[in-house]
């Protein structure tokens, strides 16, 4: 199984066209505070030249049904990604409102997966696995502790697929996909030349880590 790859705090229309061009499965943008932030016209625009091959990400700190519904319809997107600590009444109140795929992200600050976030692997259409900022929700290049996760993994994983976020870079995915088998590795600020900015190079090192890290 080879896992796929989603690029993600695009700000710029033609790092999203490169992400598109080298394989990726996955563009995302970010409607959540910070350094990568973008509105509803960026995100279209930057999903434009993606093309329609991959899906279109949102990554949201908010849980507020009507407000992520309405830039969802703006941006027409394919997948709503949750990244402010999300509850199964969360995901519930969203899937009134939005038809697409839901992500909900699991934020560890240690060596474990929270008790409090099982039921959500039963849930959300995808769990997102990152690691836990006091400063932002995402983009931190923080990595997990791959190894002492797999335990929790393995005995949560449901029906959900597993999203794995964190600190990832050219150097170190490989290692990570074989050892928690994630369908899909999400990367931000290990493809950057500064925040926001997407480096071609790196972005082709980091999709041919991927491509050579085959998990049976």
């Amino acid at each position: 199984m080879l896992a796929k790859v989603k690029f993600c705090g695009m700000t710029r229309a033609q790092d999203a066209a490169i992400g598109a061009e080298i394989g990726a499965s996955y563009i995302g943008v970010v409607f959540a505070d910070g350094p990568r932030r973008v509105n509803s016209a960026q995100a279209s625009k930057i999903f434009e030249a993606a093309g329609k091959r991959v899906k279109h990400v949102g990554v949201f700190g908010t849980n507020d049904a009507d407000e992520i519904a309405r830039i969802a319809g703006e941006t027409r997107l394919d997948i709503v990604q949750l990244h402010n600590d999300p509850t199964t009444s969360d995901l519930k109140a969203i899937r009134g409102k939005f038809k697409g795929e839901i992500w909900a992200a699991i934020r560890i600050a240690g060596t474990r997966i929270p008790h409090e976030a099982e039921t959500l692997f039963d849930t959300a259409d995808a769990i997102v696995l990152d690691a836990r900022s006091d400063k932002q929700l995402g983009g931190t290049g923080k990595a997990l502790p791959w190894t002492e996760l797999a335990v929790d993994l393995a005995r949560d994983r449901g029906s959900s697929a597993v999203v794995l976020a964190g600190g990832l870079k050219p150097g170190n995915v490989g290692s990570a996909v074989r050892t928690l088998a994630p369908d899909v590795v999400d990367v931000s600020s290990g493809i950057e030349s500064a925040p926001g900015i997407k480096d071609p190079w790196l972005m082709r090192e980091f999709y041919a880590a991927v491509s050579g890290a085959r998990v049976h």
